[in-house]
Formats: C-alpha cells, sequence, structure tokens
C-alpha cells in the first residue's frame, strides 16, 4: 500500500507548471517594456530619441506616427549648404534675440 502514500513532490508535472508560470511572468515584463520604450510601434505620438548627444557618433532618431526617421551623425561640424542669415545673442536673463542680416535689400 506504499502507493497510495504518494506524495506530490514527486509529480513531473508539478516542475512544467512551474515553468509555465515562469513564461508567463517573462512574457509579462517583456510586454511592459515594448509598452514604455518611446518608440514602440504602437503608439502614434510624435518622440525624438538623442542618441549619444555631442558625441561624434550621434544619431537622432524621429517617430511620427508609424513612420520613422533616422539621422546619423558624420563626425563633421558645420557641413552643409546655406548661408548666413543672421546672429543671435544671448542676454543675461538667458533669454535669446535674433538679429537678421540685410541682404543687401531696403525695406522702404
Amino acid at each position: 500500500m506504499r502507493f497510495l502514500d504518494h506524495d506530490d513532490a514527486d509529480d513531473p508535472i508539478l516542475s512544467v507548471v512551474n515553468l509555465i508560470d515562469l513564461f508567463l511572468v517573462v512574457t509579462g515584463i517583456l510586454m511592459i517594456v515594448i509598452v514604455t520604450n518611446p518608440l514602440n510601434p504602437f503608439s502614434s505620438q510624435k518622440v525624438t530619441v538623442i542618441e549619444n548627444p555631442g558625441e561624434a557618433d550621434m544619431r537622432i532618431t524621429v517617430k511620427d506616427g508609424r513612420e520613422l526617421t533616422r539621422y546619423e551623425a558624420n563626425g563633421k561640424i558645420g557641413e552643409g549648404q546655406g548661408v548666413r542669415a543672421g546672429i543671435t545673442y544671448r542676454l543675461d536673463d538667458g533669454r535669446m534675440i535674433y538679429v537678421p542680416e540685410n541682404s543687401g535689400k531696403s525695406a522702404e
């Protein structure tokens, strides 16, 4: 009659149930991480993420709805096309003032 005194600790199905519980917890944690990520595919808001700011390998990722745009720095500063449009001054109280330059046209 020894088999009637069966102990539940020897049941191999209990270890499988414990593994299933563990996988459910891990799945729940991964879902929370995906939802809290600012670039998650389910949000429709506009988000800008800057990686390594000020470094030579800086990357800017802009998410606008479902569209992702990535800009990568090439390490060179001041490169590009255009002309000088004016001068910006910072006042003592922290405000910025932009003064446009004359482009040769007079406003008469």
